[in-house]
């Protein structure tokens, strides 16, 4: 694991992985949309926990409340209620500026809709999160390669994201959230924009940066990508319903259907 940092309260840094193990905890976790005087309750009463290393997979239906989590977890959204202490320290009092620091340094972002910018080379697109911290060049360019050629694209440096297929899109997508050595991968419905074969490698580059030591969360609506995963919490109604192991014998009955669950 990459020694991280974040921003204390007073602006100082300090490492964001001192207190190792519980990298997410969540209390009484709630979340309220006001809109025109109506009260949309997205998120009620969660309780959640993120040990580090872990690969977790939020699974459930549409508008249980699964991306508001996500978003929550990233820190791109608040809570209305509750706690949620990253890595031992509460969010509650981060500046905007704290919260884009953590963000950026330790957070990586994996979106349905890859997000990849069109003018820019695949090279461009994963150096441009690193544009933003305070590192040489020479550095810049070497992370790039590295996550590129983690997941097979560093033959497509000097491509346009118009140039590739979803699947090709989404590893590129990947190599921008990795390239920093994040303390977190979070990746929302990774597969959604994919067929069957392009999500199952997807989900087996996630199963392998996990494999190497990465903390991974995963939002899907598809029970078949969960089982990739080594925990499932479902979600329903913004509330979490179960919270259970991966399933052995579920995987291998997909397996027999056809569809692959790497172990």
């Amino acid at each position: 694991m990459n020694s991280s940092i974040a921003m204390t309260m007073d602006g100082e840094s300090k490492p964001l992985l001192a207190t190792a193990e519980r990298l997410v905890e969540m209390r009484n976790l709630s979340k309220v949309f006001v809109t025109d005087e109506v009260e949309t309750h997205a998120l009620s009463g969660v309780e959640l926990s993120i040990r580090e290393g872990e690969f977790l997979a939020i699974a459930g239906p549409s508008g249980c409340g699964k991306t508001t989590l996500l978003s929550i977890l990233g820190l791109l959204d608040s809570p209305s209620g509750g706690e949620y202490r990253l890595a031992g320290q509460s969010v509650a009092n981060l500046s905007a500026s704290q919260r884009a620091h953590i963000r950026n340094r330790e957070v990586g972002f994996i979106f349905q809709a890859f997000n990849l910018i069109g003018d820019l080379t695949v090279a461009e697109n994963v150096e441009l999160p690193l544009t933003y911290r305070d590192m040489p060049a020479s550095e810049r360019r070497r992370r790039v390669q590295d996550a590129l050629e983690r997941v097979g694209m560093s033959h497509r440096v000097r491509h346009y994201p118009g140039q590739l297929s979803g699947g090709q899109q989404q590893r590129v997508a990947v190599a921008r959230a990795i390239a920093g050595g994040p303390s977190l991968i979070l990746a929302d419905e990774p597969t959604g924009n994919l067929d069957s074969s392009n999500g199952e490698a997807v989900m087996e580059l996630l199963r392998e940066l996990h494999r190497g030591g990465a903390t991974v969360c995963i939002v899907t609506h598809d029970p078949r990508y969960a089982l990739y995963a080594e925990r499932t919490v479902h979600l329903f109604d913004g509330q979490v319903v179960r919270d259970e192991r991966s399933d052995p014998v579920a995987a291998e009955e997909l397996v027999e259907s056809g569809f692959h669950v790497a172990h």
